[in-house]
């Protein structure tokens, strides 16, 4: 049964949503007085944010805070969420870039609606490379308005904002070139898993709060929400991967089977490997070719659970949930924040989108 989201993580999503809305609003103003056809990039942030999302990273900069002893009332921690939300969405726009995805969020993706819009207007030129050139501009604004939300926090703050960044990027490089190499290793494919998810959902944005509520208890406090927050963000993109190749696209607005189309290194598609005999192995070998049809993607589930490669990742996920929750005891934070950390641990391995 899933495991319902806290009441916190309504709230902290509204005020987040709120200050980003008031950003946008006042930029896309700024620009489209200047040239009317600069409402549309900012138009399409706004339908990225609204389009859904958890706001789990916010969510977990703003229990960082709090756990630290900051107030949970001080607008500093809403902009540090915000930031990270908008950072988000920029990875969303280069990821639908890279993986081609024609829909996120059950809604066409943004070089998706671009690439029509060249088309249906006959201009001049390939109406995919403008569709995909758009779209990743679009994510760079999103990107410089996350800087823009962050704008005088301490340097200590900064560095560590900086540092996220560049895991998420050497995250994203080894997920593509792993795709292309097929990589099935289960050390390589659980690196990636962390780099390009699981430091900057969870380990990161909890860092960012400390830092903002306590920076002279970094040295503490740092080491303690990593023991939380490692191996939860690592729970967490499992349970994507998951999502990835077995979601209800009903649910997940993508495609059933996605991941295994696209050769995602997973930690899941590793153990399948590493577990399948020989005829097992040949049906695995396809995973990649993106024209696999529905049949195709069934048969390949099919194998997958038949190894014991699904079983053997979900006592994975609640082994390493069962670390992160026990952290918690031996870390010295607010009993507030150490009662909804716990909360948001079973509801991210939980979930279902």
């Amino acid at each position: 049964m899933p495991v319902a989201a806290p009441p916190s993580l309504a709230t902290i999503a509204a005020r987040v949503d709120a200050r980003i809305e008031d950003l946008l609003q006042t930029e896309r103003e700024r620009w489209a007085a200047f040239d009317p056809d600069l409402a549309g990039p900012f138009d399409e942030i706004r339908r990225m944010v609204q389009s859904g999302g958890k706001r789990l990273r916010p969510a977990f900069c703003y229990w960082g805070f709090v756990a630290a002893g900051g107030d949970g009332a001080d607008r500093r921690v809403i902009d540090a969420g915000s930031a990270f939300e908008m950072m988000h969405a920029f990875a969303l726009f280069h990821d639908d870039v890279m993986d081609d995805s024609a829909s996120r969020r059950g809604a066409p993706t943004t070089h998706a609606v671009y690439a029509d819009t060249h088309g249906r207007s006959t201009w001049a030129g390939e109406a995919r490379r403008f569709g995909e050139g758009v779209a990743i501009l679009v994510g760079d604004l999103a990107f410089v308005l996350s800087d823009q939300l962050l704008v005088g926090v301490p340097d200590d703050a900064w560095r560590l904002w900086n540092e996220l960044r560049m895991e998420l990027n050497v995250g994203q490089f080894l997920d593509i070139l792993g795709s292309v190499q097929r990589e099935r290793r289960i050390e390589k494919a659980e690196r990636i898993s962390r780099y390009k998810s699981g430091k900057y959902t969870i380990e990161r944005p909890l860092h960012m709060g400390a830092l903002l509520a306590a920076p002279d208890r970094q040295a503490e406090l740092l080491p303690a929400l990593s023991a939380y927050g490692l191996p939860l963000g690592d729970a967490f993109q499992m349970r994507d991967d998951v999502i990835g190749a077995f979601g209800d696209s009903s649910l997940t607005g993508k495609p059933v089977g996605d991941d295994l189309r696209e050769g995602k290194p997973t930690p899941l598609l590793s153990r399948a490997v590493g577990l399948a005999d020989d005829r097992q192995r040949q049906v695995l070998d396809v995973v990649g070719d993106d024209v696999l049809d529905g049949d195709q993607v069934e048969v390949i589930q099919q194998v997958i659970v038949e190894t014991g490669a699904l079983d053997a990742l979900e006592a994975r996920i609640e082994e390493l949930a069962g670390q992160a929750v026990a952290a918690l005891d031996r870390a010295d934070i607010t009993d507030d924040a150490r009662r909804e950390l716990a909360a948001l641990a079973a509801f991210v391995v939980a979930r279902t989108v």
